[in-house]
């Protein structure tokens, strides 16, 4: 089965964040109509605004990439907000869909979605089967909602809704705050703050926690791939199969930014998180997707989006 984009009307929720913006750049290639509004203009948690904002612009296809989005602490220190925020933006933009017949909709939603000790790698059945990490919770409840909602209006209205489940992304139009950054961006900022003045860099907790990463532009690619070829209630894992320690994460990250002669020092106050979490990817690789950027690679790029975003920022 397959969806063709070309000559379509488009809506992509959340064009502003790092992933709706790599997905605005990939439909290029699609022949098809981008329809973006800023939040200056629509609240995406007003439901009856939405509503009015979709009947008049009539989108045949929508990429959910629309969030509140955030790191350890931001999670820890805003719950209502990000639970809140998040349940309001999904079910305002899935009633609009519904409404005016949307013909596909993809929901982005999250790896933290799954149990804090998940069997690894983890596999997409792995959802509800044990207790979430406390840290994220608040998020990641309010993404099995959306993956939920995707799941019930199929069900109830037979509307072509699906879910794909990133891991950690990076890259162009990244969060570089370290009050609410994620933490490869915010490796990036401490390595390069650490570089300047030949400081130590500091790092969250043990450093041995292991983590997935994928490039931005990847995860759009393999997203427009879904939108085009996959039709079924289940959500479907985007990762790229690897996973790589803090430490070593760390280490890559200073050695890309020429600092590789630099101290780590640990601070193992602050919490791990989730002791590993690495996605089985097979299910999207037998659609025919595979990532093409190297860590290494990705890290560079990223970087290079750090000082553009700074120099303008200057």
């Amino acid at each position: 089965m397959t969806y063709d984009l070309a000559g379509k009307r488009v809506w992509v929720a959340g064009h502003r964040g790092m992933v709706g913006g790599a997905i605005a750049r990939r439909l290029a290639d699609e022949q098809c109509e981008v329809l973006t509004v800023g939040r200056e203009t629509l609240d995406l948690t007003d439901q009856r605004a939405v509503l009015d904002w979709m009947r008049k612009e009539r989108p045949q296809a929508v990429f959910l990439a629309a969030a509140r989005v955030g790191g350890i602490l931001a999670n820890s220190t805003y719950p209502v907000d990000f639970l809140r925020d998040n349940l309001l933006i999904e079910t305002a933009i899935f009633t609009g869909a519904h409404d005016v017949g949307v013909e596909k909709l993809l929901f982005l939603g999250s790896s933290c979605i799954y149990p804090k000790f998940a069997p690894q790698p983890i596999q997409e059945d792995a959802l509800l089967t044990g207790e979430l990490e406390p840290t994220n919770e608040w998020y990641a409840i309010a993404k099995i909602a959306g993956i939920k909602l995707a799941q019930a209006y199929r069900q109830q209205y037979g509307c072509d809704y699906i879910s794909a489940m990133p891991t950690n992304l990076y890259g162009p139009g990244d969060n570089f705050d370290l009050n609410s950054s994620h933490v490869l961006p915010a490796l990036i900022r401490k390595v390069h703050e650490a570089r300047l003045i030949g400081a130590p860099v500091q790092v969250w907790g043990t450093g041995s926690p292991r983590r997935e990463f994928l490039y931005v532009d990847d995860c759009a690619d393999a997203c427009v791939h879904l939108m085009k070829v996959y039709s079924d209630k289940g959500h479907v894992n985007v990762g790229s199969g690897e996973d790589i320690s803090i430490m070593e994460l760390t280490r890559l990250v200073m050695d890309v930014l020429d600092y590789a002669r630099g101290e780590v020092v640990t601070d193992p106050s602050k919490p791990d998180g989730t002791p590993r979490k690495l996605m089985d990817n097979s299910r999207l690789r037998s659609f025919g997707w595979a990532p093409q950027v190297s860590l290494r690679e990705g890290v560079a790029r990223a970087y290079a989006a750090f000082l553009d975003q700074a120099q303008s920022a200057a």
